[in-house]
C-alpha cells in the first residue's frame, strides 16, 4: 500500500468526519429551536403529519396546533403553533384560511396562528433567530394572568397580537378587548376567553341619573342587595368592569324643595368589588326591586297621585306585577287607603324599609330602581316613557283597579232621555263657594243633574272613584279635589274656577293640562276682584290687586297663605252661566 493512498483515504475520513460533525451541529441546534419554542408555550401541541388542503377543517378548530410537512423542490417544513387564546370567530375562520392557502416560501402571522417556514439546506440559523422571536414574543405577554377573588381564583389568557402585516388591523384592537375577568360573586363560573371579551360588553350607564328637574333616579342591575339597616343598596360589580361609585337619593319626585324633601329618607346605593365584605343575604328575591318614599307630601290626594302613584305606575308597569315594591318614610293608613292599586302595581306584599332595617334584613335582588320615573304634574308622556306609556293608559289603569263601569260619558240627545251628572267638589277649610246653592240651581236650570261632595283625605279611594266615574261633569275651585278628576269618564268635562292673585299658570299647571293629558274637556274659570274675599281684607289700591303677581316672588309659602287660603269666593252666576253652557253643550251626541 503507497503511503499517499493511505494520506488520501484518511483525508477524506476526517473530511466526512468534519461533515458528519457539522450535520450534528446544525440538526442538534434546530432540535434545541424547536425544544425551546413548543417548551416556550405549554399547552402547544404538535399534531401528526397533514396535507394543509386536507385539514382545512382541523384549521378551523380554534385550539388547533399542527406541524406539516411537505416536499417541492427539497425539504420544507412548516410549523404552526397557536400562541393565542380560542376565538372562534369569523376573523379567525377567514385568516386560517388564508394560512393554509399561502406558499411554502413565506413567513405568515395570522391572528390565531403564528407560522413559521424554512427551506432545508438554506441558513438554519434564520430558522433559528426566527424561533427566537416566537419564543421571546410569547413568552412572557402569553403567560396565564391570575386574578384573585375572595372566594373563587380564574385564570385568563391575555391576548398576543403580533403582526408583520398592515392588513390585519384587528390585531391589536382584539388585544385591548381581552384582559382578565374577575368573578362577580362566589359560585359564579369560571369564563372562557370567549366569555372574557363579551363581558366587557357591558352597560357602562352610571349607576344614577340626575339630570331630571323633578326627580334623581338609580336604574342598576347585577348582584343587588339592599341592607335595610343603613338604607343603602350595595351593587357587587367586576372591579376590572367598573369603577366604584356612591350615590345619595332621596327617592320622592320634589327635587329642589327643601322642605318635602326633608321628609324622605335618603338611600344609598353604591359599588364595590369586594363580594366577601358586602352584605349577606338573609331572603333573596326572584324579581327586581323598586324603592321610593311615601313620605313628602303626601296625605295629600293631588300629591299621593302627582307624586307617587302616578311615577309609580310609569316605573313599574313593565314588570305585569312581577316587582317587590319597598316603601321609606311608612305610614299605614296610605297602605290601607291605597291597597287596591298597590295589588294591581305588584303581586308582593310591600316591603317597610324601616320594619326591615329595626330586623337586620337584607335583601337581594337581580335589579332594582331606587326613586320613580316622574314628568310632569298627574302626567305621563309618552315620548319620555320607557315604555310608550301615557296618562290614558294610567286612567285604564285606575278604572280597571276599582272595577268602575264607565268609559264614556252620558250623551245629550242619545234617546236615554237621561240629564247628564255634574259633581260639585265642596271645600270645607279654604277656598269657599259661599254662594253654592246659587251655583247649583243655576247648573240644574242649564241641564245638569248635580251632586254635591266635599271630598275628604279619609274617603275610600273605591267609594271616591265610583262616585266621579258615575258622573259626567266636575266643577270645583282650584285645589286638590280636582285630582278627582282623574275617575271621570273619557270625555267628560272639567270646570276649574281659579281664586284671584295671577294664578292662573299653576291652575293650568296642575289640573288644566293634565284633564287634556287624560283626553277630558277642560274650562278655566277665572274669577274677578269682585268674586273675591280678597276685596274685604286689603284697601283697592294694594298691590295684590294692582300687581298680584309681583308678590309670587315671595316664595309659594307667601301665595299659598294669602291667594290660597286666605280667600274665599262668590261667584257671579250671571258672569258664570256661560261657562256653564259650555260645559254641557261638551256633551253634545257626536
Amino acid at each position: 500500500m503507497k503511503p499517499g493512498g493511505s494520506s488520501g483515504r484518511l483525508h477524506a475520513l476526517r473530511f466526512e468526519s468534519q461533515r458528519f460533525r457539522l450535520l450534528t451541529i446544525v440538526v442538534g441546534c434546530f432540535l434545541i429551536s424547536l425544544t425551546f419554542l413548543l417548551s416556550s408555550r405549554p399547552d402547544a401541541t404538535v399534531f401528526s403529519t397533514l396535507n394543509p388542503r386536507e385539514s382545512l377543517e382541523d384549521a378551523r378548530m380554534p385550539a388547533m396546533k399542527m406541524l406539516h410537512r411537505s416536499s417541492s423542490a427539497g425539504l420544507t417544513r412548516d410549523f404552526h403553533v397557536d400562541i393565542l387564546p380560542q376565538q372562534g370567530d369569523r376573523d379567525t375562520h377567514a385568516h386560517l384560511q388564508q394560512s393554509v392557502d399561502q406558499t411554502a416560501e413565506k413567513t405568515e402571522w395570522v391572528k390565531d396562528t403564528v407560522i413559521i417556514q424554512e427551506v432545508a439546506g438554506e441558513r438554519s440559523e434564520e430558522a433559528e433567530e426566527a424561533a427566537e422571536r416566537v419564543a421571546a414574543d410569547s413568552g412572557d405577554e402569553a403567560a396565564p394572568a391570575v386574578v384573585a377573588d375572595e372566594d373563587n381564583a380564574v385564570k385568563t389568557t391575555a391576548t398576543v397580537a403580533t403582526t408583520a402585516r398592515p392588513d390585519q388591523p384587528l390585531v391589536e384592537e382584539k388585544k385591548k378587548q381581552q384582559l382578565p375577568v374577575k368573578l362577580q360573586d362566589a359560585g359564579e363560573p369560571a369564563r372562557t376567553p370567549e366569555q372574557t371579551v363579551t363581558s366587557h360588553s357591558v352597560d357602562r350607564r352610571p349607576l344614577c341619573d340626575f339630570s331630571d328637574f323633578r326627580t334623581d333616579i338609580c336604574d342598576f342591575s347585577g348582584d343587588v342587595r339592599m341592607a335595610a339597616n343603613t338604607s343603602e343598596f350595595v351593587v357587587v360589580v367586576d372591579p376590572a368592569a367598573a369603577a366604584a361609585a356612591s350615590h345619595k337619593v332621596r327617592p320622592y319626585p320634589r327635587k329642589g324643595d327643601a322642605t318635602c324633601m326633608g321628609r324622605v329618607t335618603e338611600i344609598t346605593v353604591r359599588t364595590t368589588g369586594d363580594a366577601a365584605g358586602a352584605p349577606r343575604c338573609t331572603r333573596a328575591h326572584g324579581v327586581p326591586a323598586v324603592a321610593f318614599s311615601i313620605g313628602g307630601y303626601t296625605g295629600n290626594i293631588f300629591h299621593d297621585f302627582s307624586d307617587v302613584i302616578v311615577p309609580l305606575y310609569n316605573t313599574v308597569q313593565r314588570y305585569r306585577g312581577g316587582v317587590q315594591l319597598v316603601m321609606a318614610n311608612v305610614a299605614s293608613w296610605w297602605l290601607v287607603k291605597y291597597d287596591k292599586l298597590l295589588r294591581e302595581l305588584s303581586r308582593h306584599a310591600p316591603i317597610d324599609l324601616a320594619k326591615a332595617g329595626a330586623a337586620g334584613e337584607v335583601h337581594c335582588f337581580p335589579s332594582a330602581v331606587v326613586s320613580l320615573r316622574a314628568h310632569r304634574e298627574l302626567i305621563i308622556e309618552r315620548e319620555r316613557s320607557l315604555d310608550g306609556l301615557a296618562t290614558p293608559d294610567f286612567t285604564r289603569f285606575l278604572r280597571r283597579a276599582l272595577s268602575l263601569p264607565r268609559d264614556a260619558p252620558t250623551r245629550l240627545g242619545d234617546g236615554t232621555g237621561r240629564r247628564p251628572r255634574l259633581l260639585v267638589i265642596s271645600r270645607g277649610r279654604t277656598r269657599l263657594l259661599l254662594n253654592l246653592d246659587a251655583v247649583v240651581r243655576a247648573a240644574e236650570e242649564v241641564g245638569f243633574e248635580v251632586v254635591v261632595n266635599e271630598s275628604d283625605v279619609g274617603n275610600s279611594i273605591e267609594q271616591v272613584g265610583k262616585l266621579i266615574n258615575s258622573c259626567d261633569a266636575l266643577l270645583g275651585v282650584h285645589g286638590a279635589g280636582l285630582t278627582n278628576m282623574m275617575f271621570l269618564p273619557p270625555g267628560a268635562t272639567m270646570v276649574q274656577v281659579v281664586p284671584w292673585g295671577g294664578l292662573q299658570w299653576i291652575a293650568r299647571m296642575d289640573y288644566g293640562e293634565p284633564a287634556a293629558a287624560m283626553g277630558l274637556n277642560y274650562i278655566q274659570y277665572e274669577i274677578a276682584v269682585t268674586e273675591s274675599s280678597l276685596k274685604d281684607k286689603y284697601p283697592a289700591g294694594d298691590e295684590i290687586f294692582t300687581n298680584p303677581t309681583g308678590l309670587h316672588k315671595r316664595g309659594f309659602a307667601f301665595m299659598k297663605q294669602t291667594l290660597m287660603d286666605g280667600q274665599d269666593i262668590t261667584i257671579d252666576v250671571t258672569r258664570f252661566r256661560p261657562v256653564l253652557q259650555q260645559a254641557l253643550h261638551n256633551l253634545a251626541a257626536k
